[in-house]
């Protein structure tokens, strides 16, 4: 399961958005997740997947690869999607003693679990198709206006991009810990819950060390390289915005349209 975790991952390949402003991605990303917590209708899910569809088509991206990162929250979605499921209260279905399904608590299930499912793949799209420096750059552009009240944009930006940054990094060192550890006799996966967790301890401890030093080291390397900020800094590679970017950011507007369109009319 560790191996599976896709956020924070940067897959190389040439595609359109690969190419694309990383401002124009956050955007996307921003406009489908809030298109997601608006929808309350099966048409509405519809326009979404088309959505996310063109966008998975768009990034050339192994879909197998994208729907890895869902194993590393299946344990979210099942608990969510059961207490939509039998704690929602409407017209039963069926009845288990205590336990009860209603009509309103399957749909509420099902909207939930395909809103959480849609979440990871929009953001595992714009992670997998950015490069850290790039999400740093669009973020500190995106944000520019936040600086008038005194926000450290720039640092706050550079502090989101390191972390996913070290997400992989962690999952590496994680993969490499456990592997060591069984190769000692631990076992992770026998036992109980309690008997899991406990079991876990060997493999926290180092992690967390190995976190510190590599933040310890990272720290050192940008004080020797005299890093001070953002202010007054130059960028190699400045974002400009091309067609395709205008394209897309129209193509937001239509897609909210209709989305809201669907809100309203049904």
């Amino acid at each position: 399961m560790i191996r599976d975790i896709t956020l924070g991952q940067y897959y190389p390949v040439d595609s359109v958005l690969h190419r694309m402003d990383p401002r124009t991605k956050l955007f996307g990303t921003m406009v489908f997740i809030v298109s997601l917590f608006l929808a309350d209708h099966m048409a509405a899910y519809v326009v979404a997947t088309g959505f996310l569809v063109l966008a998975v088509k768009m990034s050339r991206v192994p879909f197998r690869f994208i729907v890895r990162g869902l194993k590393a929250v299946m344990v979210i979605l099942l608990i969510s999607v059961s207490f939509n499921l039998f704690l929602t209260d409407g017209q039963v279905l069926f009845r288990l003693g205590f336990l009860k399904i209603t009509r309103e608590g399957l749909q509420m299930s099902c909207f939930m679990g395909l809103r959480l499912i849609y979440l990871v793949i929009g953001s595992s799209i714009m992670t997998l198709t950015t490069t850290p420096n790039q999400l740093t750059d669009g973020m500190e552009k995106s944000l520019g206006f936040l600086k008038a009240v005194k926000v450290p944009v720039h640092e706050i930006s550079m502090m989101m991009s390191i972390a996913l940054r070290f997400i992989p990094i962690l999952v590496e060192e994680t993969d490499k810990i456990m592997k060591a550890q069984m190769a000692r006799g631990a076992d992770f996966e026998s036992g109980n819950l309690i008997q899991k967790a406990k079991s876990m301890v060997p493999l926290l401890v180092p992690l967390f060390i190995s976190a510190f030093r590599r933040a310890t080291d990272l720290a050192m390397a940008m004080e020797a390289r005299c890093y001070r900020g953002g202010e007054g800094r130059t960028k190699m590679k400045p974002l400009r915005y091309n067609r395709r970017d205008y394209l897309a950011y129209l193509f937001y507007g239509v897609y909210l349209a209709a989305m809201a369109g669907i809100r309203i009319v049904l």
